[in-house]
């Protein structure tokens, strides 16, 4: 290559670092007004979404704590409301004992309930599990925060997020959430179940946020991850983890037409699920269509994302995978018409790129110049070749065209590095 050439490559990979990305939007420094640009993604489809861009004075609020916050988002019903997070708002700030019903006894759950006194044939009843049950109730209502239409939620500066609390956008319109480091909430307390596989399993409740039955919403430059409470910390009792932790972002029940870019999902489980089941056809066909990119997952070890039903398309998200634990990035499910292109992959050594599709059900998928470790690799033919007993069709039979900026894969970790999640938006 010529010099010439040379120094015009260089130039265009620094301008490409140090360019605001297109997602950012229009309308100066107040990030409120924002709308997200025409073009990017399913959400800007049929209308596009504005969230909050045309609130009057009276609905811009400024919240520095939970009850502030839940407050902002119940008054004015529909109409357009910017809601600007100040610091950390602590959905849990008392601690779990403040959900307990009187007269539950973790200690009297776990004796009661021991596989060596209950067994594993039986689902588990009686008066501490009903307490149990009515502890998670009241822990239900304290943590969820309903997001109503025409909504923007952005956080102001680096610091700004919500931690114990799961965010509703639930039967609404046109929302957009951004800048926000959004840390998992603990469930206080998960249910043991003995029938769940062969050794039982605890299994837990919330989100950080869920989509759910929703149109036209933007979720950018936020971080989801698991913060002080990997599931690393968290103890074991009946020989298994007891899992505190749901999903991170969840898009679910006839939810349609939903963009997320430049976020980071860091060190979490079962991280992003579209569509939550299989007999959900009803309500999900023919919605889902959801756009992911330039997001990072980073040390999770599936769902990124689980599609079911859904046009979903994926491309320029970068992927750090976990040396232990991984399971898989893209997850076909039933009737799912995913889109996976111009994606990065770092894996470590001894994880096969076959692991980064997973069967679940028939259904066909796209993939198309992806990059693992800095070189293309065909994902679906490395996949059908590495695990035979469950081959995958090519073709999802849908072409995307809300596209508004398309990065070479190999730039993505530099991009990535600089330019997504929260507190990087000015």
């Amino acid at each position: 290559m010529g010099t010439a050439a040379s120094l015009a490559g260089c130039t265009a990979l620094v301008l490409s670092l140090t360019a605001p990305p297109a997602a950012a939007g229009t309308g100066g420094r107040d990030l409120g007004r924002h709308a997200l640009p025409a073009g990017d993604g399913w959400a800007s489809a049929d209308g596009g979404t504005t969230g909050g861009a045309a609130a009057d004075a009276a609905h811009v609020y400024t919240v520095t704590t939970w009850a502030e916050f839940r407050s902002a988002l119940a008054a004015g019903g529909d109409a357009p409301k910017i809601i600007r997070v100040v610091g950390t708002l602590n959905a849990t700030e008392g601690g779990c004992e403040t959900f307990e019903a009187p007269g539950y006894d973790f200690d009297q759950y776990l004796a009661d309930y021991d596989p060596a006194v209950w067994g594993y044939e039986k689902e588990v009843s009686g008066p501490q599990e009903d307490l149990r049950a009515a502890s998670a109730k009241n822990q239900d209502r304290a943590i969820k925060a309903f997001v109503p239409s025409n909504t923007t939620i952005v956080g102001v500066g680096r610091g700004a997020g919500i931690t114990g609390g799961s965010l509703q956008i639930k039967d609404a319109d046109n929302v957009i959430v951004r800048n926000l480091t959004l840390e998992s909430p603990l469930d206080c307390f998960p249910q043991w179940d003995p029938t769940d596989g062969a050794t039982g399993a605890w299994n837990s409740e919330y989100d950080s946020m869920v989509v759910y039955g929703s149109t036209h919403v933007w979720i950018d430059h936020n971080t989801f991850t698991d913060g002080r409470y990997p599931d690393s910390s968290l103890p074991r009792y009946f020989g298994e983890l007891y899992q505190q932790h749901d999903g991170e972002l969840d898009v679910v029940r006839g939810a349609d037409l939903v963009t997320a870019s430049w976020n980071v999902f860091a060190d979490h489980d079962k991280t992003l699920m579209i569509g939550n089941s299989d007999s959900a056809g009803a309500t999900d066909r023919g919605k889902l269509r959801v756009t992911l990119h330039h997001n990072v997952f980073k040390n999770v070890v599936e769902r990124a994302p689980r599609v079911r039903f859904g046009k979903v398309d994926a491309y320029n998200n970068h992927y750090v995978v976990p040396k232990d634990g991984y399971a898989y990035s893209f997850g076909i499910g039933a009737e799912s018409q995913l889109v996976a292109e111009k994606n990065s992959f770092r894996l470590p050594e001894g994880v096969p790129a076959g692991k980064i599709l997973k069967k679940w059900k028939e259904a066909p998928v796209t993939v198309g110049d992806n990059y693992v470790n800095g070189r293309p690799v065909d994902l679906l033919a490395v996949h059908n070749a590495e695990v035979p007993g469950e081959v995958l069709q090519s073709g999802a039979g849908w072409t995307p065209t809300l596209r508004t900026r398309v990065d070479h894969p190999r730039v993505l970790p530099w991009i990535l590095a600089h330019r997504a999640g929260a507190g990087r938006l000015r």
